[in-house]
């Protein structure tokens, strides 16, 4: 069996890994033969980035899955041990924060493997710090639902969780669909609720502010297109 599982954090958009991963991380991390990655392509880019010891072609990428059960987590998990670590990487971020890593780190647990979290960036944790919200009553939600009806009901009901818990509502949405979030937050949210847009955190395009319903109707709306964004509110 492996002797430890690295949980690496890998980049949240194009940016030196200097300016999100410590040294200490991207030595560690360019030393694994083994890794488990929600999205093989974007690991080897990221190993590219930092740099290996071994060709990228010599060292083994599983891709992993929400559909990837335990069994064959728990067979990629034995097969590393004859070289000993393994790392496990998400498409963006800290893995198994809402990624499908965290099966992988169960499962290792249950099979009684050391597992080590390495610092680096969450986009949940770094949009909190820099909101201005509530940072010790908080909830992540994912994503909200999709049909317009379905999203400005649920947003209602977070905005109601929120004013009652006095709890930051925490959430990202696809992309290209930023846009008319945005529109949807201003249209549905009470003027006082305080919005915070976080967008491509840690890149050269970052660009964070809070305000309430009402100020953000006063101004020009964000450029959030493409781009990856979190979304933050508080009533």
């Amino acid at each position: 069996m492996p002797q430890t599982l690295h949980l690496i954090p890998v980049s949240l958009g194009e940016s030196p890994a200097s300016r999100w991963l410590p040294l200490e991380a991207q030595t560690k991390a360019s030393k694994l033969d083994y890794y488990i990655a929600e999205n093989a392509k974007t690991a080897r880019a990221f190993l590219k980035l930092i740099g290996t010891e071994k060709p990228i072609q010599d060292i083994t990428i599983h891709a992993l899955s929400r559909n990837t059960d335990a069994a064959q987590i728990r067979q990629w998990l034995k097969q590393s041990g004859v070289t000993g670590d393994i790392g496990l990487v998400s498409e963006a971020g800290c893995p198994a924060v809402a990624d499908p890593g965290a099966l992988v780190v169960q499962t290792a647990h249950e099979m009684g493997i050391r597992v080590a979290p390495w610092t680096g960036p969450s986009s949940i944790i770094l949009g909190l710090m820099a909101s201005g919200l509530n940072g010790q009553n908080f909830v992540f939600h994912g994503y909200a639902p999709v049909a317009p009806a379905e999203r400005a009901q649920q947003l209602r009901a977070w905005e109601a969780a929120s004013r009652k818990a006095r709890q930051t509502q925490i959430f990202i949405e696809t992309p290209y669909r930023n846009d008319a979030m945005f529109e949807t937050l201003i249209l549905t949210l009470s003027g006082s609720t305080r919005l915070c847009i976080a967008r491509a955190l840690t890149t050269d395009h970052e660009w964070i502010q809070t305000h309430s319903i009402d100020d953000w109707k006063k101004r020009p709306a964000p450029v959030l297109q493409k781009q990856p964004t979190l979304f933050l509110f508080q009533a």
